[in-house]
């Protein structure tokens, strides 16, 4: 059998050449292409990360951030690169969790001989 990490560097190859990843590479160039719109994906994504560090340090979120993050959101969804790589995120997203799947159904259905 091949060893495991060969197989793993054929799957992120596959994962590279695959449609969805080409077209998330596509929509994420057209974002970055344009300033104003990479400007406000950074803030987007700025924001994201910010909330989900104090949600893991156990840190209260403020109306103040709720409401920002709101218009945030908001302000994003209505531009359509940002949209469009936001939809390719979660089309390859899904492929991802396909794989992930796969590839833990041996342990899956080790532990659940005993069920």
């Amino acid at each position: 059998m091949s060893n495991l990490y060969d197989l793993a560097y054929d799957l992120e190859k596959g994962l590279r050449e695959s449609e969805e990843f080409k077209a998330l590479k596509s929509a994420y160039d057209a974002v970055m292409g344009d300033e104003s719109t990479k400007n406000m994906f950074n803030n987007f994504r700025q924001t994201q990360i910010t909330l989900q560090q104090k949600q893991m340090q156990g840190e209260e979120i403020s109306e103040e951030e709720v409401e920002q993050a709101r218009k945030t959101v908001e302000l994003v969804q209505q531009n359509t690169e940002i949209s469009k790589l936001m939809e390719e995120e979660q089309r390859l997203n899904t492929v991802i969790g396909d794989v992930s799947r796969i590839i833990t159904k041996p342990l899956e259905e080790l532990y659940s001989e005993n069920e």
